[in-house]
């Protein structure tokens, strides 16, 4: 009998890479998924510690899945993982495996070892290592759209950031590796890959091969023509002349940028350690929107730092007004323990953070709105996921990003159609038609 397997993934776009991979995995050795209500054979959790809330969840989700399969083999990996192995270890009384980040290559063979050890760790010193793990599949789960892992790691020590003491140092993947993983995608069926990393813009600079991230998206655009790509988020001064001259010579490459403003006022970037002013962020976002003008921007904004007085709240909030972003990913800032900025002074009050956070999400509603407003009457192409919505519509995303319901046959799954963009539904949708040939 086929063992039975649940991965429960936090965070971002590398862990569901990685999960994805670990399921393959399992499902190469005999193994499949568990469906639902089924009690697991395998258990693996992939966490999260980005935040301190993300960090909570992750010990929410090990103990509800321990309690849930009292009989499975529990295995945790991730981030959270990574930095508290001990705490996980003493926070469970049954059996576990841990597997640091370092080592998630290994998952798979370690969970199906037959062995009744109460503790296993796979951890190893994350800050010391020089090559990416090899990981790989054959398809992205049963998605439309696949996310490619090419860069883990993160040298950049952001001072209230925790990911470089849990992901280790920059490390790219080989472009043969890549462009490998990339053709197995489009033989399953991808019509679409997010290329992700942790500090994705630092892609090649740790290899001899002499591709940047740049080269590496021309080259994957040229030689999959069929492929829509999408970059995932990059940093605003890594965004080069190269990299838009990539962009606008590939119909296949996406205008969709994800830029992380974190502040909009100089003197808190400086103590985030972040290498930009506002100026800087300003005018890349200007030149963005001067070559794409129908770009989606999305923009990761930090709030409640410390030292942030209403001041330099206003200079970031003023920075976002004027900005013509589509949407906007607002945190909290996060105390987070073994990072510089949780022993700065002049740490701001909850309250208070959460105050600027639900102002700065009404903002970033109205610019959504705002954006998606200016493409209503018009007609883009729409990539059309496997499922249906609730209401039996379907669902897809247009090449800016604008999430799309219509009404169609299911024969249109996976295919890129066009589709009418008629109204903006109350949950920010867009309600459209397909276009008729």
């Amino acid at each position: 009998m086929k063992r039975k397997v649940i991965i429960n993934t936090l965070g971002c776009k590398v862990n569901q890479f990685e999960s994805a991979s670990f399921l393959c995995g399992f499902e190469e050795s005999g193994c499949r998924a568990a469906k639902a209500g089924e009690d697991a054979d395998i258990v693996v959790i992939n966490t999260c510690a980005v935040t301190a809330k993300a960090g909570a969840q992750s010990r929410q989700t090990v103990r509800k899945l321990i309690r849930r399969h009292p009989e499975a083999k529990i295995i945790i990996t991730g981030c959270y993982a990574q930095m508290a192995a001990n705490e996980l270890a003493e926070m469970v009384e049954t059996p576990i495996c841990i597997v640091g980040n370092g080592n998630k290559h290994l998952l798979v063979e370690t969970a199906l070892q037959e062995n009744a050890s109460d503790l296993t760790m796979l951890m190893g010193r994350i800050l010391n290592k020089k090559e990416i793990c090899d990981l790989s599949m054959k398809r992205f789960d049963n998605r439309t759209r696949a996310y490619i892992r090419v860069q883990d790691g993160c040298s950049n020590f952001c001072t209230y950031c925790i990911v470089p003491y849990t992901r280790g140092p920059s490390r790219s993947a080989g472009i043969g590796e890549i462009l490998e993983q990339t053709a197995s995608f489009e033989k399953a069926g991808h019509r679409e890959i997010v290329v992700t990393g942790i500090h994705v813009g630092l892609y090649g600079k740790d290899l001899d091969e002499g591709y940047d991230i740049a080269e590496l998206m021309l080259k994957l655009c040229l030689s999959h023509p069929d492929i829509r790509f999408r970059l995932s988020s990059i940093e605003p001064q890594e965004i080069s002349e190269k990299l838009l001259k990539a962009m606008q010579s590939c119909r296949n490459f996406m205008p969709h940028f994800h830029i992380p403003l974190q502040s909009g006022d100089d003197t808190i970037l400086s103590r985030m350690h972040r290498s930009y002013d506002r100026e800087t962020f300003r005018r890349v976002i200007r030149k963005c929107m001067t070559l794409f003008p129908d770009a989606a921007i999305g923009i990761d904004i930090l709030t409640g730092f410390p030292c942030e007085g209403e001041k330099e709240f206003n200079n970031s909030k003023e920075l976002l007004k004027e900005i013509n972003a589509s949407y906007f990913h607002v945190f909290p800032y996060s105390k987070r323990p073994g990072t510089p900025a949780a022993n700065f002074k002049d740490q701001v009050p909850k309250a208070i953070s959460q105050q600027r956070v639900t102002e700065l999400r009404s903002l970033a509603e109205r610019k959504k709105r705002s954006f998606y407003s200016r493409f209503t009457g018009s007609s883009r192409p729409v990539l059309v996921e496997h499922k249906r919505n609730p209401e039996g519509l379907l669902t897809g995303f247009t090449d800016n990003y604008i999430p799309v319901i219509f009404q169609g046959d299911d024969e249109i799954m996976g295919s890129i159609v066009d589709i009418h963009l008629e109204k903006i539904t109350e949950t920010t949708l867009v309600r459209g038609r397909q276009e008729k040939k």
